[in-house]
C-alpha cells in the first residue's frame, strides 16, 4: 500500500496569475516509487493548524523529461492551493504517495493512433503529460486538443502547447475555446456544452477517426463531451476521463433510516486487511463509510478526495455487501470485480470484509 514519502521541492515557477509548476525530486532510495504513468497523479499532505489536508494534483511532465512536475491551480478558499502558490519554494519538502491514477492507455509504439483531448482550465494537466509522451513514443500517432478556458490569460501552458505544435507539426493541433473573449472563429467563443460539441464534430474533429478521448474538466463538461462522444460512435472503452473537481461534497450525506431501522442491530462486524495486517471491529450500521470506520480504528488507510473522484482510496469488498453513494472513478469492470470507494461505501450486511492489499 502507498505511503507517504517526502519530495524536495526544486522549482516553482509562475505559470498564470493563480497557477504555478512546481518541479519535486524524491531521495535516491524512492525514485523508483515515484516512476509515473503519463496521466498519473500526486497526492500530497499538509498540516493547516493541526488539521491534515490532503490534495491530488496531476502530473504534467512527460515520461521522457526526466523530471517530476505538477501544476497546481489556485482555487478560492482553497488552503492548500493558497500555500502552494503564496508560500512553497525552492528547497522546501513536501509530502506525496507515490503516483497513482489510470488516466491513460498503454503505449503502443508501432501503432498508427489518432487521440482526442478536451481539457479545462488546470484539467490540461495529465491531458499534457499524455500528449507529451504519446508524441514522443508513438511516432504514428497524431494528438487533437481541445482546450477550454475563461481567456488568454488564464491559458496554463499556452507557450509549452505551441512549442508541441511546431515540434510535431502536423501529428499536433490545439483548439483554444474562450468563454470570455471573442476570437476570429465564433465557434471558438462560449461554453463546451452540447451544442458546441455538435459543432466542434459537424466543422472540425473527425469522431470516425478517433481510437481514443480523453478528457479532463469539471464534471458538467465532462458529461456533455462524453455524451457527445458516445452520440458520435465511441464505446465506453475509447473514453477516458479524470475529473479535477465535482458537484458533490467532500462527504456524501448518510442516507435517512427510520428510528426502528437504527435499533434493529448493533452495528456491523468490519474486518478490514491493510499492508498485510487485519483487523476487525465494529462499525456503526448506519452513518459511516469504511474509510471513516477505518481511520477511526488507527489504520492508516489512503485517501485523498473523499468525493468519490480520486479512486485513493480504492479496496476490493471479499464478503458482504456495501453500497457506494458517489463513483465518478471505478470503471464498470472494477466494481463488477468487488472494488470500491471506501470515502464512499456503506455497509448493507450485518458482516463485510474488505482489503486494500487488492
Amino acid at each position: 500500500m502507498a505511503r507517504f514519502h517526502p519530495l524536495k521541492v526544486t522549482d516553482v515557477r509562475r505559470e498564470t496569475r493563480d497557477a504555478v509548476v512546481v518541479t519535486l525530486a524524491p531521495r535516491d532510495e524512492d525514485r523508483a516509487l515515484f516512476d509515473f504513468t503519463q496521466g498519473q497523479y500526486l497526492t500530497f499532505r499538509r498540516d493547516f493548524d493541526g488539521e491534515e489536508l490532503r490534495r491530488s494534483y496531476s502530473i504534467c511532465a512527460g515520461k521522457d523529461e526526466g523530471m517530476l512536475r505538477v501544476g497546481i491551480k489556485r482555487v478560492d478558499g482553497g488552503a492548500f492551493s493558497t500555500w502552494v502558490n503564496e508560500t512553497l519554494a525552492p528547497g522546501d519538502e513536501i509530502e506525496a504517495m507515490p503516483p497513482m491514477g489510470k488516466f491513460f492507455t498503454p503505449i503502443e509504439p508501432g501503432a498508427d493512433k489518432q487521440y482526442l483531448g478536451f481539457a479545462a482550465g488546470s484539467g490540461i494537466t495529465p491531458v499534457l503529460s499524455i500528449i507529451k509522451t504519446v508524441l514522443a513514443r508513438e511516432p504514428r500517432a497524431q494528438f487533437t486538443l481541445v482546450y477550454a478556458n475563461r481567456q488568454i490569460s488564464t491559458i496554463m501552458f499556452r507557450e509549452e502547447l505551441e512549442d508541441l505544435k511546431n515540434l510535431y507539426l502536423g501529428r499536433f493541433s490545439v483548439i483554444h475555446v474562450l468563454e470570455q473573449e471573442g476570437q476570429e472563429i465564433d465557434l471558438f467563443t462560449g461554453r463546451i456544452d452540447e451544442a458546441k460539441m455538435a459543432a466542434l464534430f459537424q466543422h472540425w474533429l473527425d469522431a470516425e477517426a478517433v481510437d481514443t478521448a480523453f478528457i479532463c474538466g469539471p464534471e458538467p463538461m465532462m458529461l456533455a463531451v462524453a455524451a457527445s462522444l458516445r452520440a458520435h460512435g465511441l464505446g465506453e472503452g475509447q473514453i477516458k476521463f479524470e475529473l479535477f473537481a465535482s458537484s458533490q461534497p467532500g462527504r456524501a450525506k448518510a442516507r435517512p433510516v427510520s428510528a426502528q431501522a437504527a435499533a434493529a442491530g448493533e452495528g456491523v462486524a468490519a474486518t478490514v486487511t491493510l499492508d498485510g495486517a487485519t483487523r476487525s471491529f465494529q462499525m456503526p450500521r448506519e452513518g459511516e463509510t469504511i474509510l471513516e470506520a477505518a481511520l477511526a480504528n488507527s489504520m492508516d488507510a489512503p485517501y485523498s478526495c473523499k468525493a468519490g473522484v480520486c479512486s485513493t482510496c480504492r479496496c476490493k469488498v471479499l464478503e458482504g455487501e456495501v453500497e457506494m453513494a458517489v463513483n465518478h472513478a471505478l470503471e464498470d469492470y472494477e466494481v463488477r470485480a468487488g472494488y470500491v470507494l471506501s470515502c464512499q461505501a456503506r455497509p448493507i450486511s450485518d458482516r463485510v470484509v474488505v482489503t486494500y492489499d487488492e
